[in-house]
């Protein structure tokens, strides 16, 4: 990847810091004091240059120039609302508050350029990239030259997802940066941000087990037999699993591709810990991966990764919209971050839904669909290659009816 430049690190803050050291794989990067990270990323990413330009890729589908743009939002300090009290979180500030506040905190010392305000206000479309932060695009869907950067911290604050249109004041961009900065969202969607990102917390809206069938409608006999045999819905918390050579980066795919051709969801692509081999699989395949780590990836990055992926498919749930994340693997996952993410899939009530489907070798618990694949079958090219005993999903006859829960029954009982 291209190298990095001590100026612009410096002038970063830690979140963005944070960032960057997530995409090089640097173990424990949160630990370190933010002189000593930037010795890390400098040296792991092999000195310094002049930033690159927005083309030049840093393997994940992020460009590094992307990265290094300084959140400021606490530059227009003058401009920032009165506060008012909110319930998202529990902690009586609204989005635009928070987004403010961070930036203030990251860049407490650092030396303020007046010759960077500006007056202008922007309006535009979001495109969040991999990393959490992403881009205003003023002309979409294409990049321009007028686009500015939103911080990750913004997108986290406002909740943002893709396709929202936002606008707010721009800061010009630094001698260390190539694009504006977004000091801060005043709307989303033509609604004060204020308005969008109060209510209930994620975690506390009212969700009900999966009743809406995903209808694969594929010929291929594995899928057929999940279809029918282990059924996924909308908002199923969805392991396959399976020992080595058992297929589930296969079935994963497929299902990917399945899914792929049905309307109404927002499919996302996480790949953690997998072999080169399969990562440039997938990369050639119809859905592009948001993050692409192969097993030399650091714990950390990886959990890091997902983490961003749960986020933003959360806020996509919360405003009504379907979301499906699919992983690739969560044995490389810290086990609580592995858990976390399976959490984060429901149905919510009267709402949206998230749904992460996931390969691991084994089942974490809290699942409430397991595709089990047997190596044997497999091998054999005998499919479909299921293990019913080792497959089922709780609730069957909400998303096939009695009579389907029925035959779910009458297969296992004549597979044991």
């Amino acid at each position: 990847m291209p190298v990095l430049h001590r100026d612009a690190l410096e002038a970063s803050p830690l979140a963005d810091l944070h960032a960057i050291a997530s995409e090089l794989g640097i173990d424990g990067f949160r630990r370190l004091r933010k002189a000593e990270l930037i010795d890390r990323i400098l040296r792991d990413s092999g000195g310094e240059a002049a930033a690159p330009d927005e083309s030049e890729d840093n393997g994940d589908g992020v460009a590094v120039a992307e990265a290094e743009i300084v959140d400021e939002a606490a530059e227009e300090a003058e401009a920032r609302p009165k506060r008012r009290r909110g319930t998202r979180g529990g902690r009586g500030r609204s989005a635009r508050d928070e987004a403010d506040r961070d930036g203030a905190d990251a860049d407490a010392d650092e030396p303020s350029e007046p010759s960077s305000r500006s007056d202008e206000t922007i309006e535009g479309v979001v495109e969040l990239l991999g990393n959490g932060s992403g881009f205003v695009r003023v002309s979409p869907p294409e990049p321009s030259d007028g686009d500015v950067y939103i911080s990750a911290a913004q997108v986290r604050r406002c909740e943002l997802v893709s396709g929202d249109r936002v606008s707010g004041p721009v800061r010009k961009a630094r001698r260390s940066e190539r694009y504006p900065s977004l000091v801060r969202v005043d709307t989303i969607n033509g609604a004060p941000a204020d308005e969008v990102a109060e209510g209930t917390p994620y975690d506390e809206l009212p969700c009900a087990f999966p009743s809406v069938r995903l209808e694969l409608g594929s010929d291929d006999p594995t899928l057929k037999a999940i279809e029918w045999l282990t059924p996924i819905g909308r908002g199923s918390r969805v392991t396959i699993t399976g020992g080595a050579l058992a297929g589930k980066t296969e079935t994963l795919r497929r299902l990917a591709a399945a899914l792929a051709g049905v309307e109404g969801l927002e499919l996302s692509l996480v790949l953690t810990g997998v072999r080169p081999e399969e990562a440039a699989e997938w990369k050639a395949g119809a859905l592009a991966p948001t993050a692409a780590l192969t097993l030399a990836a650091g714990s950390d990055a990886q959990g890091q990764a997902l983490e961003r992926a749960i986020e933003t498919a959360q806020r996509i749930a919360a405003r009504g919209g379907h979301a499906v994340v699919l992983v690739d693997t969560l044995d490389a996952i810290a086990p609580a971050v592995a858990r976390r993410a399976l959490a984060a899939a429901r149905a919510i009530v009267d709402g949206g839904s998230l749904t992460v489907i996931a390969t691991a070798t084994n089942a974490l618990g809290g699942e409430t669909t397991t595709i089990g694949l047997d190596a044997r079958r497999t091998a054999a090219r005998n499919f479909p290659a299921l293990d019913l005993s080792a497959s089922g999903t709780l609730r069957p006859e909400l998303l096939v009816g009695d009579a389907g829960a029925d035959a779910i029954a009458a297969a296992r009982a004549e597979a044991d």
